[in-house]
């Protein structure tokens, strides 16, 4: 079955040149032309990935992004302008999964949402009978399901999120740099920098804070990267 991808931009010739693309390449696509009406179609009807621009009238990339993570972990790419960067910084704390610039190719798009179409299927391509799941003080891990809990209360967490959780508690005490942590959850097919991974990470502590205020596991070591501390 084709995935589908919803496209949120109000510059019509993006949502046709993009939506052409993506439909050469396999896909279905959903169009909005702006945040208000996509939240409600995507309420209505879920999508597999959510390309959302940042600047839109009505409701902006932002502010739909922050009302779908009360409901969903979709997976979501933002467009983003040259003078966009503190919005971008903004987008990956509240759970973006990657962010492209304008201008850009569909190409370099497509090869985005393929990337993070492949972080969301790994789920699914674990073998029968091996869960992986993983058992810290407090925590479980199940990647079968893409399920997070703490203290028996469910963490909801975007994909990216997950795995980033997923390689620092895979070995606690172990000290994970921010490169081996872009490799965990991006892979070695696109760059991404240090702010990324700290923005992610600040999204952690404030998901699993709200949850259990005293959680303190992910520790971070200045000049050195990030580790998952046992109670």
């Amino acid at each position: 079955m084709a995935q589908t991808i919803a496209l949120v931009d109000d510059d019509r010739n993006i949502l046709t040149s993009i939506s052409i693309a993506l439909e050469a390449e396999g896909f279905k696509v959903d169009t909005y032309a702006d945040g208000d009406e996509a939240l409600r179609g995507l309420t209505a009807q879920p999508v597999d990935l959510a390309v959302l621009d940042i600047k839109m009238p009505r409701m902006d990339g932002i502010e739909l992004l922050g009302r779908l993570r009360k409901n969903t972990a979709v997976p979501v790419i933002f467009l983003t302008s040259k003078d966009d960067e503190i919005d971008e910084v903004i987008g990956l704390r509240m759970g973006a999964d990657d962010y492209i610039t304008k201008p850009f190719s569909q190409r370099l798009l497509i090869e985005r949402i393929r990337a993070v179409l492949r972080r969301a299927e790994a789920d699914d391509t674990i073998e029968e009978g091996d869960s992986k799941i993983i058992r810290r003080t407090g925590l479980v891990l199940d990647p079968n399901r893409h399920r997070c809990m703490w203290r028996e209360r469910e963490v909801a967490l975007t994909v990216t999120e997950f795995l980033i959780l997923q390689a620092l508690a895979q070995r606690p005490g172990h000290v994970k740099s921010r490169d081996q942590l872009m490799d965990a959850a991006y892979g070695d097919s696109i760059y991404v920098d240090d702010r990324t991974i700290d923005s992610h990470i600040k999204r952690l502590r404030k998901k699993f804070k709200e949850v259990d205020v005293e959680f303190a596991q992910i520790e971070t070591l200045y000049g050195i990267g990030y580790r998952y501390k046992e109670n």
